[in-house]
């Protein structure tokens, strides 16, 4: 047996070629020929090397898709698929969903699990597997709480997790200083990880762009392997860059930032130059889709000014943005929330949002402060109005953050107008849908707002934040030109708003639940698994 084997004229021709050449070097013909020797053989060791990364992981896709073959009772124990005639693994296809957060339980994840879904019963040649850092919980767990959340059955005879041991790789916590480009480079050893298994399809549905070249890099070794992009939020937008520039202190700008002149220079330089790589790695995907036209906008101003776009594309693959980003909203239970009666609403804020920093729980809490300071009336007795809080907790930051509202209530003295309902199952959320009566959301800047459409669908009326995607595509003007919520973006415009939803008739009321209603129709499941197969399934294979 040979040291490596020979398999092509152009290997004997090296070979000989480095035969002649040690003996020229013996006879002291060519002085340079130690160098370009030690040269040859590192490259003839890399390439083999290679072959056999390549050999290894095509092997291990192999043996996965024959273990899922015999779960499922599609090939028996010990079956030779290479003799066989009909090989069951043959017409699969591994459909990679990059997703570290899979169990989260919030909006992005119900989009992952619709998709999923959707798969399940359309296209049963694929199997779908979820890269997860969720190593806390089992395959059966997961299933189990996308269940309970969103009220959405998965098949886990299709459905495999590989679950990454580096999540901290992604985690704001690991990256106090250069959070975003931390957090990106993280994400590609993340990537490399979860390549254990490579996919025939990759789609990322959190945001990790910085995977993309990576995934590209593999499709030049190994086979084409096309990606996907659903973009909930930019990592990096315009308006990010506008607060260091103006330095507006805020979630992604500090204080201590936005009082120095030279350290929003800095900022502001930093944030030019991540910008310009994000938008070279997001150019990578062969289709980009976008949960909102405020997502859309900033998307398609990043891959119109990245100066770096066309240096990272061969000639035969052109950008994403060449065919156009689409909008593919996000699904909500629309038709199930949307059979909840409008009417006999108790006088309850309902808040639904993960307990994260950028959801601003605290500025609910304040307005509700404003709002019970100028009206007595509503802290006790018949008019009792109260704030409830629901929402998924991820890890102990999220703990933390839920204990520091609790003080805040206790401290403005409004403790018994406010109540915290933690990691609720879906009947749980849906009680809260059924008897409150207005639906709030603070966040700045929000892509989208799944909670926005469920409050609307359920017949509740919405509050949220004059800005993205709740401001332009959800709490927007009826066919007939009339409001179908309310905006603010300060605790005193949010009080002000609350002073007039209270003080409606009951029949004023009812009129504006159901033009919400009317108005959340465009959101549902249905909606969403058509744009999917239009925007990215039907691109990707």
């Amino acid at each position: 047996m040979t040291w490596f084997p020979v398999e092509s004229l152009g290997t004997l021709i090296f070979l000989e070629w480095l035969v002649h050449g040690v003996q020229s070097f013996s006879m002291g013909t060519h002085p340079i020929f130690p160098h370009l020797i030690v040269l040859s053989l590192t490259i003839l060791i890399g390439y083999f090397r290679l072959q056999g990364w390549k050999k290894r992981t095509i092997t291990r896709r192999n043996q996965f898709l024959r273990e899922v073959a015999t779960e499922n009772g599609e090939l028996s124990p010990g079956q030779n698929t290479t003799t066989d005639r009909k090989d069951p693994t043959q017409d699969k296809t591994i459909v990679g969903f990059f997703h570290p957060y899979c169990n989260a339980g919030g909006g992005g994840e119900r989009v992952l699990w619709t998709a999923i879904a959707y798969l399940q019963r359309t296209a049963p040649n694929v199997v779908s597997v979820v890269y997860t850092g969720d190593t806390d919980v089992s395959k059966e767990e997961i299933i189990s709480k996308a269940q309970a959340r969103f009220n959405i059955t998965l098949n886990p005879k299709s459905l495999f997790f590989v679950f990454l041991k580096n999540r901290r790789f992604v985690d704001a916590s690991s990256w106090p200083r250069f959070t975003l480009i931390g957090q990106s480079l993280g994400s590609v050893g993340l990537a490399l990880e979860a390549m254990s298994l490579v996919p025939d399809v990759y789609l990322d549905t959190m945001g990790y762009a910085f995977t993309f070249p990576f995934i590209s890099l593999l499709s030049y070794f190994l086979f084409p392997i096309p990606i996907g992009a659903y973009v909930h939020y930019p990592t990096i937008s315009t308006d990010m860059l506008e607060r260091v520039q103006s330095r507006k202190a805020g979630h992604t700008n500090t204080g201590e930032v936005a009082s120095s002149r030279w350290k929003s220079t800095a900022k502001l330089i930093y944030y030019h130059i991540f910008a310009q790589m994000y938008s070279a790695c997001l150019s990578r995907a062969d289709t980009i889709v976008v949960n909102s036209s405020w997502t859309k906008n900033h998307i398609d101003h990043l891959l119109s000014t990245g100066k770096f776009n066309s240096l990272v594309r061969s000639p035969k693959s052109p950008p994403a943005s060449s065919e156009g980003v689409r909008i593919v909203y996000p699904p909500c239970d629309v038709t199930n929330l949307e059979q909840f009666s409008p009417e006999n609403r108790e006088r309850i804020v309902l808040s639904i949002a993960q307990f994260r920093p950028e959801k601003e729980h605290s500025k609910q809490i304040a307005a509700m402060h404003l709002f019970l300071e100028a009206n007595p009336k509503y802290r006790s007795g018949e008019k009792f109005v109260r704030l409830v809080l629901v929402g998924s907790s991820r890890d102990a930051g999220d703990e933390a953050r839920i204990e520091e509202l609790r003080k805040q209530a206790s401290s403005l003295g409004i403790q018994d107008n406010v109540s915290f309902i933690v990691n609720a199952p879906f009947q749980t959320l849906a009680t809260w849908l059924r008897k409150s009566s207005v639906g709030i959301s603070t966040m700045v800047d929000e892509h989208f707002g799944i909670n926005i459409v469920e409050y609307m669908a359920a017949g509740l009326i919405p509050l949220v934040h004059a800005s993205g995607g709740p401001l332009n595509d959800i709490v927007v003007p009826s066919e007939s030109g009339e409001p179908t919520g309310y905006h603010a973006t300060t605790p005193e415009s949010y009080s002000k708003a609350l002073e007039r939803i209270f003080a409606m008739s009951a029949e004023e009321e009812k009129v504006m639940r159901l033009r919400a209603k009317a108005g959340a129709r465009r959101f549902g499941a249905q909606e969403f698994e058509k744009s999917w197969e239009d925007g990215i399934w039907k691109k990707l294979i």
